[in-house]
């Protein structure tokens, strides 16, 4: 196993990520809401509290990266 290949990888896929990020500005813009709006003052994020909207920004990713011609 070959450390360089991983770090290339990794470099790629970060490379990609501000298209992405780009692609699903809907999605991460109400992940980014339901954030800040159940986190408002002192309390903590919860589990599963905006996990709607992180399965609707997840699964924009992933059809965005397939869709990125590689």
């Amino acid at each position: 196993m070959s450390g360089s290949n991983v770090w290339s990888r990794s470099r790629e896929k970060l490379r990609v990520f501000p298209e992405l990020l780009a692609q699903c500005s809907a999605e991460a813009a109400a992940y980014g809401k339901c954030v800040a709006a159940t986190t408002s003052s002192s309390q903590e994020l919860k589990k599963d509290l905006c996990a709607k909207e992180f399965e609707a920004l997840k699964t924009c990713f992933v059809n965005a990266a397939k869709k990125k011609p590689k």
